[in-house]
C-alpha cells in the first residue's frame, strides 16, 4: 500500500497536521510520502491512498494560487481513489470542508470519513487526532 499526503500551508498549521497524519499512517504500516503541493511532481495515479490538506482561506474556500489549480488538475484521476481531506481554519464553521467533501463525492472519489478540521495551531490533543485520523485512513 502506497500513500501520499499532499498539502498547502500558509502559516504552518496545516503542515503540522500533514506530518502528524503521515506519522499515523506510517505507524499503521502504510508506506507514506509527504509533499507540499508545490513540490509534488508525480502522478496521483501512483498512489493507492491520498490525504489532501488545505486550510480555509478568504470566504471559506481552498487556497486559490497553488492548491486549487493543483486539485483541479488531478480531479479526473480521483474517481474510485481512496482519499482523505484535512485542514486548519481560523474562522467560520467548516463550510470550505463541507463544499470540498461534496466536490469529492461528485467526482466519485472514495472519501474517508468527514474531513478533519482543526481551529488554528494543532495542540497536543489536535496532533493526536491527526495521528489517529492517519492511522484509521491507512487501514481504510
Amino acid at each position: 500500500m502506497k500513500a501520499a499526503v499532499i498539502y498547502w500551508s500558509g502559516t504552518g498549521n496545516t503542515e503540522i497536521m500533514a506530518n502528524a497524519i503521515a506519522d499515523g499512517m506510517v505507524s499503521a504500516g502504510c508506506e507514506t510520502e509527504v509533499f507540499d503541493v508545490t513540490s509534488f511532481k508525480g502522478s496521483v495515479k501512483d498512489y493507492d491512498k491520498i490525504a489532501f490538506g488545505c486550510p480555509s482561506m478568504g470566504d471559506e474556500v481552498l487556497e486559490e494560487c497553488d492548491f486549487e489549480p493543483f486539485f483541479e488538475s488531478v480531479e479526473s484521476s480521483l474517481s474510485g481513489k481512496k482519499i482523505a481531506l484535512f485542514g486548519s481554519y481560523g474562522w467560520g464553521d467548516g463550510l470550505w470542508m463541507r463544499n470540498w467533501e461534496k466536490r469529492c463525492e461528485d467526482l466519485n472519489a472514495n472519501l474517508f470519513e468527514t474531513g478533519l478540521i482543526i481551529n488554528s495551531t494543532p495542540n497536543d490533543e489536535g496532533k493526536e487526532k491527526c495521528k489517529a485520523f492517519g492511522s484509521d485512513f491507512a487501514k481504510y
